[in-house]
């Protein structure tokens, strides 16, 4: 038996526009020629002429939020109280159990633009692969996003998940979640014009504030669904430790014995 291991992040890339101006990572690359004359400041008196080819290290500094590309929300980005009042977990605080598990993906790409994913949709999704979610499995959606990452685009398309989806994963035994999109609810823009035609304020983030009554964990950009069965991979998530952090980054990889 041999193990096919699937990359599921994405990449993070100077410049990209597929966030909001304010979130779109900002990376300085210093090159080997760079890298000599910093090696300077720790090795007193060296020149080029002691290092090889007259080069030294390569060094990135990067502007990055915790939100870009691949990551993990934690339930104090959604609020900071959860489970009926509890002081909301954070990014480090994640139980490392649940960042590997069993993955189920369903394909939603056949919803429109803007859709709101309710229980009814998933339910009919499993029915159609003939699977119930177990405690402890990991649930992964295609949107229908994926095709427009690196575009601004992509902060407009594919469907998401409201409350009711949201609670009703909880509800299976699911602690963590993920989607290709740029959020786990439908794209924000729909929301708002809702939002500003019926003036209720249930519609605002109503997937991420649904982790207010029930605390769980979110994986956002994720990449290459389609190359995944729908069951039958395990899925890794480990988030970054960032102290008392909302979010951090993931190298999200599944795994399939064949």
């Amino acid at each position: 038996m041999s193990r096919r291991f699937i990359d599921l992040s994405v990449t993070i890339e100077d410049g990209l526009p597929s966030d909001p101006p304010l979130m779109i990572p900002k990376i300085l690359y210093i090159d080997h020629k760079q890298g000599a004359e910093t090696m300077k400041a720790f090795y007193p008196g060296v020149t080029e002429n002691d290092l090889p080819g007259g080069l030294g290290w390569a060094v990135e500094i990067a502007e990055v939020s915790t939100h870009a590309g691949t990551h993990m929300d934690a339930p104090w980005h959604y609020h900071p109280t959860q489970d009926g009042g509890k002081p909301a977990l954070t990014i480090d605080q994640m139980p490392l159990e649940w960042g590997i598990g069993n993955g189920v993906v369903l394909d939603f790409s056949d919803k429109s633009d803007g859709y709101n994913v309710g229980p009814d949709d998933i339910k009919e999704k499993l029915d159609e692969i003939g699977y119930t979610l177990k405690e402890g499995d990991i649930f992964l959606a295609q949107s229908g996003a994926a095709p427009y990452w690196g575009t601004p685009e992509y902060l407009v398309k594919g469907c998401g998940f409201g409350r009711d989806a949201t609670l009703w994963l909880i509800d299976q035994g699911i602690h963590v979640v993920g989607t290709d999109g740029w959020s786990w609810d439908r794209p924000l823009s729909f929301q708002a014009r809702d939002f500003e035609k019926t003036k209720d304020p249930s519609l605002i983030w109503e997937g991420h504030f649904a982790g207010i009554e029930k605390g769980y964990f979110q994986i956002e950009k994720l990449t290459n669904l389609d190359k995944l069965p729908p069951t039958g991979f395990t899925f890794c998530c480990f988030p970054v430790k960032i102290k008392n952090a909302s979010a951090g980054w993931i190298r999200a990889v599944a795994i399939i014995e064949e």
